[in-house]
């Protein structure tokens, strides 16, 4: 049971891994393309969206090697793994959204209040393209990542959704400064700045999240319900008094007390415990181990 759970973990990650991985060269190219047509085209909004794409190509990879620290066995040192590489790495992605978020909004200031020349038209097009590409990404990830539990994959996700906003962002402002003529220059910087505060909130809701998985927040009642209904349904076990579970990257780890007739000997009720454990680890939910005290009704 134990080997069938390590390998459904092994596969989750080397999924994750490959969307990660194509989230990474997608970002670098949609970067490259935009910072060298913002400076062409004379758009700080689209040289500060290629800027945050840079920074999701450092943050894909910070996930990337999350997802392989996570799927390291157990060992003497690590006897719970290296699972919570997973929601360190959810953290890093979520500060790097926040110093992002600071960062380009300073200089969005900076060129609001400095008078330049508007935009080309020709950045409108490779923003739509941008904005396209950038949807298609974040579906890919964030799906991937709630199939096999990943949050920080989620956390890229969404930092790939900051980025097609950003873009969006920049599209709208853009469109104002070419439409609306002398004047409203400045149009593609307060978008620039609007774009800052989505990736702000994003990176304040990642962090929220990512918290509450490194601090062991409980899990949703659905998954203590169906520990509850495997571990009641072993023959022998006549109620259920404590669960506790906690995650540890893509998997759970699992604190159980069940009840059985006090009359029993130790043996007997040592051969349930085993059977309570392989129920669990054998189960749909990806428990990776669990810790099974047996106590009379």
């Amino acid at each position: 049971m134990i080997h069938e759970t390590s390998e459904q973990v092994r596969l989750a990650v080397a999924r994750g891994a490959r969307v990660t991985v194509i989230g990474v060269l997608s970002s670098s190219l949609l970067a490259l393309a935009k910072i060298i047509a913002g400076i062409a085209g004379h758009s700080y909004a689209l040289i500060a969206d290629g800027i945050e794409s840079i920074l999701d190509v450092f943050s894909s990879l910070v996930v990337l090697g999350s997802l392989r620290l996570s799927a390291t066995p157990q060992t003497q040192r690590f006897p719970y793994g290296l699972g919570k590489a997973e929601p360190l790495a959810a953290l890093v992605v979520a500060t790097v959204l926040l110093v992002a978020a600071v960062g380009i909004a300073s200089q969005a200031v900076h060129e609001i209040v400095t008078p330049h020349r508007a935009p080309a038209p020709f950045t409108l097009l490779v923003l739509v393209g941008v904005v396209i590409a950038k949807e298609v990404i974040f579906r890919l990830l964030f799906t991937t990542g709630r199939e096999i539990g990943s949050g920080a994959l989620r956390a890229d996700a969404w930092h790939h959704r900051s980025d097609a906003l950003t873009s969006l962002a920049a599209f709208v402002g853009i469109s104002v400064a070419l439409v609306a003529g002398e004047g409203y220059e400045a149009a593609d910087d307060w978008a620039a700045l609007l774009a800052c505060g989505i990736i702000a909130f994003n990176g304040v809701r990642l962090l929220r999240s990512a918290l509450q998985e490194v601090l062991d927040v409980a899990p949703s009642e659905a998954v203590y319900g169906s520990i509850r209904y495997t571990a009641g349904a072993v023959r022998g076990v006549e109620g259920i008094d404590l669960i506790r579970v906690r995650r540890s990257g893509l998997v759970l780890i699992v604190d159980i007390h069940v009840e059985v007739d006090g009359s029993m000997s130790v043996q007997e009720g040592h051969e349930i415990a085993h059977q309570v454990k392989d129920a669990l680890i054998g189960s749909e939910l990806p428990i990776i181990d669990a810790l099974v005290h047996i106590e009379p009704s």
